[in-house]
Order: C-alpha cells, then sequence, then structure tokens
C-alpha cells in the first residue's frame, strides 16, 4: 500500500503542479486577495468581523485541491486529519467561472438560511443546504485559506475555515 500512496502522490505532483500554478495565475496573482474579499464581503451583510488570510490554511487546501483534481474524486477531506478546522468545496468546468462566482455559489444558500441555533438553521430542514453559507459567517471562525487546482476539464476550489464552524449546539445569527 505504501509503495502505491508514493505512487499517487508523484503523479499528483507531476501532473497537478502545471494546472495549479495556471489556476493560480489567471487573476495575475490576485487569488488570495479576490477570494477574501467575497467572503468578507458576505460577511459583513452578515454583521460578522472580516476573516484574515492564512497561508498554511492556504497550503493545506492547495494539497487537497490537487488531490481532488488528479483523482477527480470530488468530496470532503477526512476531519481527523484537520480537527478544528472547517473545508468548503466547490468543483465546476475548468476556467468557466470567476473566483467570485465560485464564493458566490456558497453565498446563495443564503436564501434557505435562517438565524438559530445549528444546525437548526435551513428552510429545508436540510442543514447541507446551507452548511458552506454558514461556514463562511460562523461567528468564531477568524481566519481562511483557499486554493484552486485543476485538471483538464474541471477547477477545484478548496477552502479552510479556522476556527471551524456547523457545529452541534451554536447560535448562527
Amino acid at each position: 500500500m505504501g509503495r502505491k500512496l508514493a505512487a499517487l502522490a508523484a503523479l499528483a505532483a507531476a501532473c497537478v503542479g502545471a494546472s495549479v500554478s495556471a489556476s493560480a495565475q489567471v487573476a495575475g496573482g490576485q487569488f488570495p486577495a479576490r477570494i477574501l474579499a467575497a467572503h468578507n464581503a458576505e460577511r459583513a451583510r452578515a454583521g460578522m468581523p472580516p476573516l484574515v488570510w492564512d497561508a498554511n490554511l492556504g497550503n493545506a487546501a492547495a494539497i487537497y485541491a490537487q488531490q481532488m483534481a488528479v483523482s477527480g474524486l470530488f468530496a470532503h477531506s477526512d476531519r481527523s486529519k484537520r480537527r478544528g478546522v472547517g473545508e468548503n468545496l466547490w468543483m465546476g468546468t475548468r476556467d468557466a467561472f470567476s473566483f467570485e462566482a465560485m464564493v458566490g455559489g456558497w453565498t446563495s444558500e443564503k436564501r434557505n438560511f435562517v438565524p438559530g441555533i445549528f444546525p437548526n438553521n435551513s428552510r429545508t430542514g436540510d442543514w447541507s443546504d446551507v452548511g458552506h453559507y454558514t461556514q463562511m459567517i460562523w461567528p468564531t471562525t477568524q481566519r481562511v485559506g483557499c486554493a484552486i487546482a485543476s485538471n483538464q476539464r474541471t477547477d477545484y476550489l478548496v477552502c479552510r475555515y479556522a476556527t471551524a464552524g456547523n457545529i452541534d449546539g451554536h447560535p448562527v445569527p
């Protein structure tokens, strides 16, 4: 099993390195500022203090985004490997969406959001219909770091948050 993981890691480094740098350079190096601004605009609308960019969270997000781009699997990372850190994921057609549109997908969940005690925050009765949005505006979250990786067809955006949101029994105003 160790050989298989090592081979996958080598493949990821070889295949994804070029596509990650291409995606990150699309905005002329403005990726962190634009993603952070999109988050903080929504936090301001919700009356929450702004987040600050965390390069360590961004680096961890980059590693996971690369894994998804190589494997083509879209799923949350193992929570036990990111204790105390929340995660939002997005995927879409490569180069078809702005960074703001990617985050806007999460922000659009606001239409189903109702203030209250998590996880009872969705008009639909299903917290997953608002989970990206609640993580974005979570009152005790202070830092965010994000990254994009791409394969030939798909962009994968991963944002990591500290401290994590979406904690059962806690209020979301």
